[in-house]
């Protein structure tokens, strides 16, 4: 009996194909190859599981040479992640089912040296839509519909960038301005 390639097969086989340098063209690619993915048909044994699942979060696949990773996140209704880049890496938000609002920020440094936020948009994303942000992108997470089922596609292990490298930025709220965490 001969398997069949699942959607995230192709998916992971697609982007590994066309694995480089971060480049206009290889962000376009990863986006489309997400938004195909997205259309992945329930039944899939994979997407079936996930969808049935509550796990927070699950690994869907970390590419043995080149390091991108695809995971999957399930969002309570309300969940909020406030401001926060991704260091070094670029990342791909892709929904595939409730509504997730997404705002992306400016880091404004002050005349007397101290550094805030200013909102530049917000925007929803439903069911089929992706996003990218790339490196030094400012962003938060709201879901707004929900439960959400929201893939991330990072080009790099996220929790080694925070957790070891320490290069993740996150912002806190004071006095309704949002700031470095560490202020």
């Amino acid at each position: 009996m001969i398997a069949t390639a699942t959607s995230l097969d192709l998916f992971a086989a697609r982007v590994r194909d066309g694995w480089g340098p971060l480049t206009s063209d290889l962000a376009a690619a990863c986006r489309a190859h997400l938004a195909d993915l997205l259309r992945a048909p329930a039944e899939e044994p994979w997407l079936a599981s996930l969808r049935a699942g509550e796990d927070a979060s699950r690994e869907l696949y970390r590419d043995p040479v080149h390091g991108f990773l695809l995971l999957a996140h399930h969002e309570p209704h309300g969940l909020y992640r406030p401001p926060h880049d991704h260091g070094r890496g670029w990342v791909i938000y892709g929904v595939q089912q409730g509504e997730m609002e997404m705002s992306t920020y400016a880091r404004i440094a002050d005349p007397d040296g101290s550094v805030r936020l200013v909102k530049r948009d917000t925007s929803l994303l439903r069911a089929g839509d992706v996003r990218v942000y790339l490196p030094g992108d400012i962003h938060d997470t709201r879901c707004v519909a929900g439960p959400a089922l929201q893939f991330r596609f990072t080009e790099r292990d996220l929790r080694h960038e925070d957790q070891v490298e320490h290069r993740i930025a996150r912002y806190t709220e004071q006095d309704g301005r949002w700031v470095p965490a560490s202020a």
